[in-house]
């Protein structure tokens, strides 16, 4: 081994650590990233069944915001065809905010014209 060459591994490893630190806080917040929006899915068409049912929207409301990550925001929409949308913030590293959401249709059981 050359004496020029001595330490070079401690400074590769130097280099390289900070940037697996970086692929690593990516990898996390990309999880809840993703585990934010399975909770929409799951809420958006947990509330749409409610509601499809004939729940009154205070109660579709209330059991969305249960399922659905914190800080979340529920809008439900009535007719022949009930609609919910659910979206929430998601906090990332360095301050940033993702927001993801979903939205879930079903049809009125008992709605005014039914035949």
């Amino acid at each position: 081994m050359r004496v020029r060459d001595r330490g070079a591994v401690t400074a590769e490893a130097a280099l390289a650590l900070p940037a697996l630190a970086v692929v690593a806080a990516a990898l996390v917040a990309l999880g809840h990233v993703a585990v934010a929006q399975l909770r929409c899915v799951d809420a958006a068409r947990s509330a749409a069944r409610l509601a499809a049912r004939g729940e009154s929207t205070a109660v579709v409301r209330t059991r969305a915001e249960v399922v659905a990550p914190p800080g979340a925001s529920v809008v439900v929409l009535g007719g022949a065809q009930v609609a919910v949308l659910v979206s929430a913030p998601v906090a990332l590293p360095f301050g940033m905010s993702l927001r993801v959401g979903s939205q879930a249709v079903a049809d009125a059981e008992d709605w005014p014209g039914a035949p």
